[in-house]
């Protein structure tokens, strides 16, 4: 994410906003050229096929996401027929231009009444087979009832609203992998700040506390907390409001390396599968086999035996073994991984398809904007520029190129003069999902 530093008032954060439009605007001519290039070399899409069976039109949300654009192009290459949908806000999204979408709606926010009929009205004119939902954290449960509906008529790749809660839910999803015998750190739910006062916490163990509700600002502030700091830990949970209308996690902090997945499943099955190291603020995605995280996924989803998209966060403890950090029942950014991928349209759309993993020649995807500012920014300059030079933009593709122009010069500048006359604050530009990050944002 390009973090431009915390807005220090309404004047200062225009000045930002304002030097961010003008940096964006700098690069234009370069992404021009670019752009002018591949499209004059009209090269074709090197992964169209057509898949066994009749072509099938699938609906997907969350079109301002490049996961979004991923699917899209997946769908497109084996010969389906997309639908993407955004609210009014990112009605400017810049995969609403690539080659590998036939049709673009407008819809209410997921929050918002009427969003789930708004769906339904799109499939029934696009006559849409196919619903995959790309959601956000606070669309998730939203698009699962609009997946109610549209059962009713088309074949759904999404969890259930109830299942949803559960797995969205740190605590719930915590039980209920541990009553599976799957490895999960300690913790404890907490919905009052004296919880965490009258805690016994074990010697030489350090904790941490999560919001369970989605926190797009606070979600990486995390505090430790041990036996060695009662003073300390009293404060910062007393800072919290935590309530029981607004619970939070206190969980153990296991030191280790993150990874992260996605996983798409049908009836239990996992279908599409890729694993990634992680970090707080993860922007790249690389393939690496671990075999007891992979274990750990498909006993997971096959004892609940869900149908649709689930996205794991592990940490690997010092004993070696993986633990599950959390679960968020949608799409993960590392879908990208197979951008290269011929199958995966298949993999989504047909029942008892063997799994598929990112190809092991696939380059690692990442954001080239949130590359270069790193690059210019931090320490490290030459390992920041073999990762460049290694990888590829999750955006870009030389058979379709326009959506990588319009994100970077409509996309995200529109938001920002939105965000410039509401004079609103905002943390992070996050090019992976097309947004501001913004106190009380989607």
């Amino acid at each position: 994410m390009l973090d431009l530093g915390a807005p220090t008032g309404a004047r200062a954060n225009a000045g930002r906003t304002v030097a961010t439009l003008g940096a964006l605007l700098l690069t234009l001519p370069v992404d021009l050229a670019l752009v002018a290039v591949a499209l004059a070399m009209r090269r074709p899409n090197p992964l169209a096929h057509s898949d066994d069976g009749p072509p099938r039109t699938v609906l997907i949300t969350g079109g301002k996401m490049t996961k979004a654009l991923q699917l899209a192009r997946s769908f497109h290459s084996a010969g389906h027929r997309v639908v993407l949908v955004e609210s009014r806000k990112y009605r400017f999204t810049g995969h609403r231009f690539s080659r590998a979408v036939d049709a673009f709606h407008c819809v209410p926010e997921p929050t918002a009444p009427g969003y789930a009929e708004a769906l339904r009205d799109v499939a029934v004119v696009e006559r849409v087979d196919v619903f995959v939902p790309v959601s956000s954290p606070a669309g998730s449960v939203h698009d699962a009832r609009a997946g109610d509906l549209l059962r009713e008529f088309c074949d759904v790749v999404h969890v259930d609203a109830a299942t949803v809660r559960m797995l969205d839910d740190k605590t719930e999803f915590s039980t209920t992998a541990a009553s599976l015998g799957l490895r999960v750190p300690d913790f404890r739910r907490i919905t009052d700040a004296q919880q965490v006062v009258d805690f016994d916490f074990p010697p030489g163990r350090i904790y941490i506390l999560k919001r369970l509700a989605y926190n797009p600002v606070g979600r990486m502030d995390l505090v430790p907390l041990s036996a060695e700091t009662p003073e300390h830990n009293a404060t910062v949970a007393r800072s919290l409001r935590i309530s029981p209308d607004d619970p939070w996690i206190l969980q153990e902090f296991v030191e280790g390396q993150e990874y992260c997945t996605h996983g798409t499943v049908r009836d239990g099955r996992l279908q599409v599968y890729g694993c990634c190291e992680s970090s707080a603020f993860q922007i790249n995605y690389a393939h690496v086999d671990k075999p007891e995280i992979l274990s750990w996924v498909e006993a997971f989803v096959a004892a609940l035996d869900i149908t649709g998209q689930a996205s794991f966060d592990f940490i690997e403890g010092a004993d070696g073994h993986p633990y599950a950090i959390e679960c968020n029942p949608r799409t993960h950014s590392a879908i990208t991984m197979f951008y290269d991928h011929p199958d995966v349209a298949a993999a989504y759309l047909d029942e008892g398809h063997p799994v598929i993993t990112p190809r092991p020649e696939a380059r690692p995807t990442y954001w080239i904007y949130h590359e270069v500012w790193r690059l210019l920014t931090q320490p490290k300059r030459a390992a920041r520029l073999a990762t460049i030079l290694r990888g590829t933009d999750a955006i870009f593709a030389w058979w379709d190129p326009l959506p990588y122009f319009m994100v970077h010069h409509l996309q995200i500048p529109s938001l920002l003069v939105a965000n410039l006359r509401a004079r609103r604050g905002w943390s992070r530009i996050d090019f992976n999902i097309g947004k501001l990050v913004e106190p009380g944002g989607d």
